[in-house]
């Protein structure tokens, strides 16, 4: 069976090495004036790209009920959302796969293109079905956005000034997973829904031109194109199915339907078949070989569980506020804020002091702790807790995310050979993406089990404080819904009800926190043992530039 060569750094004696890491130190940038006044302009495309991306993920979540009372369609609802998320997943493997043996720009420039014809499609939805496949299309298009930014970053910029960079753009990232809600919830409210979809025109059009002006992939020659439909066909499959049994268990559908029991069994078989097929193709869409690198092995694994619990939490958070707290969605959505300032600016400096020094290990394992404290901060919340104290523990989580999440990638990138960095990008982004599905659903499995029980027990008790009258009034006005309830309709209820859902969803929550703190420390675990690699100090770009200009002066 072929096997990928993997890059692997070579030894150096412990006075050599310490002697070239010295040296390393001082070395602040390996890029010319010119070139990085280029690469900025080329971030500027490559960030707008993956905002984009990021910031349509989770805009319609809060124009949703405006949505529905334009369109109808109120039981396809949660397909606005679904169909994004299932289209930019699937295309990220796809897309790495496909730039490492094709133009990286020209792929860029179509991926950017299919999210804007979605835009347009978006834009001029006349039913709940139009507004899906707008949807989905702008999610395939947004999944090669949200890789190839990543992947043209490492092609273009060498490993050793690649953070300043990627810390710019993991601060972007964050900023935009904030500010989507904000903006949906903004234009639903004060403008019009279909914005969310008009204002990618302009931002998107910026991007392609700038691209076209400014980015210039390396000249190479790839290897004849062949395909790994097999294992595509079966990656498509399990995270579909993947997708959907986490975002319709527990909601849409209980644990228990037969549909759900379906689609979790269709997830680990065809997660197995995919396994077995890309161990034996000559060049597979996931190469499992990868995972022969211990550095790959440990980031991909680390990112995974960074994102079971970054998404498991920040699904059930703002829910948690609006109920709890007694705040509406939009400022649930403000109180996100915190975490992206923490989130943004640990990234960015991260990023530059990685890039002045050459260091990274220990960014990830020092974000990791934070992230630790974070948790049981959130731990320590009740419903007498200050919104000023939930910000704060916020902007800690925010932290400790902005530590470590865009460093695994620049350790992917660095420690995979340059020929493979867009698969590896690919591959890692895709667990992580994996992860986000799984923390979603098992903290959505664990505080729906944990509501109902704390229900059971606060609302009989809350029920036998009312009066005779009140209780008869209150059952003939619809009593209580508990599969259906909302925060507007807690927030109409006498206080004694009130007041044991609030109890109820703090308690529901809150152990859950506990729960994950394991999640981190293997994921601490795992980061604690990535090798240090010294950062390399050429791009694909300058190593192609110095092959032709060492050619030219051997055939002068």
């Amino acid at each position: 069976m072929p096997r990928i060569v993997l890059h692997k750094h070579p030894e150096q004696p412990d006075a050599q090495a310490a002697n070239i890491q010295q040296t390393s130190n001082k070395k602040t940038s390996s890029m010319t004036p010119e070139q990085v006044k280029r690469t900025w302009w080329v971030m500027a495309a490559l960030m707008t790209a993956m905002m984009l991306a990021s910031l349509d993920q989770m805009i319609f979540s809060t124009a949703l009920p405006t949505i529905v009372g334009d369109l109808g369609g109120v039981d396809h609802m949660t397909w606005v959302i679904t169909a994004y998320m299932v289209g930019e997943t699937v295309t990220l493997p796809i897309y790495g796969k496909l730039g490492d043996q094709m133009n990286r720009k020209r792929l860029f420039l179509i991926a950017l293109g299919i999210f804007l014809v979605g835009s347009i499609i978006g834009g001029l939805s006349a039913s709940m079905l139009m507004l899906i496949t707008a949807r989905a299309i702008q999610g395939i298009g947004a999944g090669g956005m949200m890789i190839l930014s990543q992947a043209i970053v490492a092609d273009i910029i060498p490993a050793r000034d690649r953070g300043r960079f990627m810390g710019v753009m993991g601060g972007v990232f964050g900023l935009s997973a904030v500010l989507g809600p904000l903006l949906g919830g903004f234009f639903a409210e004060h403008v019009d829904w279909r914005w969310a979809f008009w204002m990618n025109l302009p931002l998107g059009v910026i991007a392609i031109v700038i691209a076209i002006t400014f980015l210039r992939i390396p000249a190479r020659e790839y290897a004849q194109f062949t395909w790994d439909y097999l294992g595509t066909i079966f990656m498509l499959i399990a995270t579909v199915s993947l997708i959907l049994f986490t975002t319709w268990g527990g909601s849409t559908y209980s644990w228990n339907d037969p549909l759900i029991i379906g689609l979790i069994i269709t997830t680990i078989i065809s997660s197995a078949l995919l396994v077995i097929i890309e161990l034996r193709s000559n060049n597979p869409l996931i190469p499992m070989q990868f995972f022969a690198n211990r550095n790959f092995a440990l980031t991909t694994s680390a990112g995974l569980v960074i994102g079971i619990v970054m998404f498991g939490i920040l699904g059930y958070l703002p829910t948690y506020l609006q109920m709890v707290q007694e705040i509406s969605a939009t400022e649930a959505g403000y109180m996100m804020i915190p975490m992206m300032v923490g989130m943004m600016g640990f990234s960015i400096w991260s990023g530059n002091r990685i890039s002045a020094t050459g260091h990274y290990r220990h960014f990830p394992v020092i974000g990791l702790i934070i992230t630790l404290g974070a948790l049981i901060l959130f731990h320590t919340l009740s419903v007498e807790a200050s919104l000023w104290s939930i910000g704060m523990y916020l902007f800690v989580f925010g932290i400790g995310l902005g530590l470590s999440m865009q460093v695994l990638i620049l350790i992917v990138q660095n420690t995979m050979p340059m020929e493979v960095v867009g698969t590896a990008t690919a591959v890692n982004n895709f667990f992580r993406q994996i992860g986000a599905s799984l923390g979603s659903a098992l903290v959505g499995g664990m505080f729906v089990g944990n509501l109902k029980e704390e229900l059971s027990v606060n609302l009989p008790a809350a029920m036998a404080q009312l009066s005779v009258e009140q209780q008869q009034a209150f059952t003939a006005q619809g009593g209580i819904d508990t599969n259906s309830i909302t925060p507007t309709l807690v927030l109409q209820m006498p206080d004694a009800i009130r007041q044991a859902f609030q109890i109820s969803y703090n308690d529901a929550l809150v152990p859950i926190f506990l729960i994950l703190i394991p999640a981190v420390v293997l994921a601490l675990i795992l980061v604690s043992l990535v090798k240090h690699e010294k950062l390399r100090e050429t791009s694909l770009e300058m190593e192609l530039d110095k092959q032709r200009e060492a050619a030219r002066s051997t055939n002068g």
